[in-house]
């Protein structure tokens, strides 16, 4: 059984920074890569930013690039999501997710809520 557990999130002004971490843990369980996901209310669930371990670039959405930096750390299966310039339309529930072996995201955590405030 793999679980992803994110944290980090909340409410913040719009212009500020938050950081997400999550981790992932599982009985010898080592991740293709990982990424984070978020979802708005009445939205549907958007890629945001990803990264391969054995490549390494990360790949951001248009809409978050410049802002927010992904990393990580392959050997704990850790992922981290930096968002700076926070704007209102960020407001989301983020997922944090991980790939067995391959492009899917096999593996979800439950979320955490970032509320950007005007």
């Amino acid at each position: 059984q793999v679980q992803l557990v994110e944290s980090g999130g909340g409410l913040v002004q719009a212009g500020g920074s938050l950081r997400l971490s999550c981790a992932a843990s599982g009985r010898a369980f080592s991740s293709y890569g990982m990424g984070w996901f978020r979802q708005a209310p009445g939205k549907e669930r958007q890629f945001v930013a990803g990264i391969t371990w054995r490549v390494g670039n990360p790949y951001y959405a248009d809409s978050v690039k410049g802002r927010f930096t992904i990393s990580g750390d392959n050997a704990k299966n850790t992922v981290y999501l930096e968002m700076n310039s926070l704007k209102p339309e960020d407001t989301a529930v983020y997922y944090c997710a991980a790939q067995r072996g391959g492009p899917a995201y096999d593996f979800w955590g439950q979320g955490t809520q970032v509320t950007v405030s005007s």
